[in-house]
């Protein structure tokens, strides 16, 4: 029996808190091997983007509703020149007149699917994530207001749809692929929703969002996932 949409909540707030940092990298962070595909190739043979990296944030929006937690996630306008069609988060470059990570991705979420920053409450920072193409970024976990009415930016977003947060949660649903880019294998996580597909920074995001929930959950009860198991 599942548990109470409430008795949820109070669960991924408690891990929340526990497992992401309350302050973002700054720039003089020690941060030297941050997460990225580059971590997933198994011959360490990964060029890694040398800096300097530029800089961007993402929100990842979690969402309660009556039947449980979702993910909001959007899909890419086809027109776009970069990513068109991509499943991906809120987010983009931040700005020099951006103060924060946070202010970026709060910004831009608003931009692109309407979302009011005041119908966010920020809940701490992931590990920043270096793409491929030498972007830093930097995701925010926010819970937003249930009653904020969403609006696609036609000029960025053709879609905004939830994904329920056991998706992403769920380890086994991650699969490790590879192709050639410029001239390289490049490895990347995917993971499948019905007839979507998230891949690449959004699923390693994703990734590490589950990777720092289930630490969370084990340093609170050591005998959780075990031997591999799905951390619950």
């Amino acid at each position: 029996m599942s548990q109470p949409a409430d008795a949820d909540l109070r669960d991924f707030l408690a891990r929340a808190a526990a497992g992401l940092s309350p302050e973002p990298p700054g720039p003089a962070d020690p941060t030297s091997n941050p997460q990225g595909d580059h971590r997933l190739d198994p011959d360490g043979a990964a060029v890694i983007p040398p800096p300097p990296h530029r800089r961007a944030a993402v929100l990842v929006p979690v969402v309660a509703r009556p039947e449980g937690l979702f993910l909001i996630l959007t899909q890419r306008a086809a027109h776009l020149r970069d990513h068109s069609g991509q499943i991906a988060l809120p987010g983009g470059k931040i700005d020099p007149a951006d103060a924060t990570p946070l202010a970026a991705a709060l910004r831009e979420a608003e931009e692109e699917i309407g979302l009011p920053p005041a119908a966010v409450r920020m809940l701490g920072y992931l590990d920043p994530y270096l793409s491929a193409t030498g972007f830093l970024v930097v995701p925010v976990i926010g819970l937003v207001d249930p009653a904020a009415r969403l609006v696609p930016n036609p000029a960025e977003v053709a879609d905004i749809f939830e994904v329920p947060l056991a998706v992403p949660m769920d380890r086994a649903r991650y699969v490790l692929r590879s192709r050639t880019w410029q001239g390289r294998q490049r490895y990347f996580y995917t993971l499948p929703f019905g007839e979507r597909m998230i891949w690449g920074v959004t699923a390693g995001i994703l990734h590490n969002l589950r990777d720092r929930l289930c630490e969370a959950a084990r340093a609170a009860e050591p005998n959780l996932c075990e031997n591999g198991a799905v951390c619950p």
